[in-house]
């Protein structure tokens, strides 16, 4: 028995695969659904050199260093608030400590990958990135496991707090970076 199903895709060739597979014959172009979407996307055009390079300069990259530093001010000010609001040191050393669980791992991260050559090899690149991921993953679990060992008096509330604080800051970074695109 073989089993229909409607695949709903943008990209053809898996809906020409998927149709093999499952016995449908039906050809999407001579489908109403699939002539009504193609009127309706966008011709694509390749850019020129000069549109390129002109959209680089709107379209700044943004450092991963001056994120890190963003990064290290916000779980600063997320320390100096809980010892500002509980007024006990050991609550904002733990705020500290926990935007450090974030900062460390991401700074050897940044620095793993920044070592690598940018044209290197495709495949290359990927693993280095999964491998300097999955360093990342593990420190910051170190960090958070050695945490009761370094800390005399572990507020979890304020080191976890910390932690979700200063992660907030890349999506705070990719809103507010120079150069990034306002929409209308």
């Amino acid at each position: 028995m073989l089993v229909r199903s409607r695949v709903f895709t943008y990209n053809q060739r898996l809906c020409k695969s998927c149709s093999l597979l499952t016995g449908q014959g039906n050809n999407m172009k001579n489908s109403p659904q699939h002539s009504e979407m193609e009127s309706q996307e966008p011709e694509f055009k390749p850019l020129t050199a000069q549109e390129a390079e002109q959209w680089r300069k709107l379209n700044p990259p943004t450092s991963m260093w001056r994120l890190l530093a963003a990064q290290w001010v916000v779980g600063a000010l997320a320390a100096l608030f809980a010892w500002l609001v509980t007024g006990r040191s050991a609550v904002a050393w733990s705020a500290a400590y926990g935007a450090l669980v974030v900062v460390v791992p991401a700074a050897v991260f940044v620095a793993g990958m920044a070592r690598r050559n940018s044209r290197g090899h495709m495949r290359a690149g990927m693993f280095s990135f999964a491998v300097w991921e999955l360093v990342k993953i593990l420190l910051s679990l170190g960090m958070l496991l050695a945490a009761p060992r370094l800390l005399t008096d572990v507020s979890w509330l304020a080191l976890v707090a910390a932690m979700v604080v200063t992660l907030k800051t890349y999506w705070v970074a990719l809103l507010v970076r120079p150069g990034a695109r306002k929409t209308d």
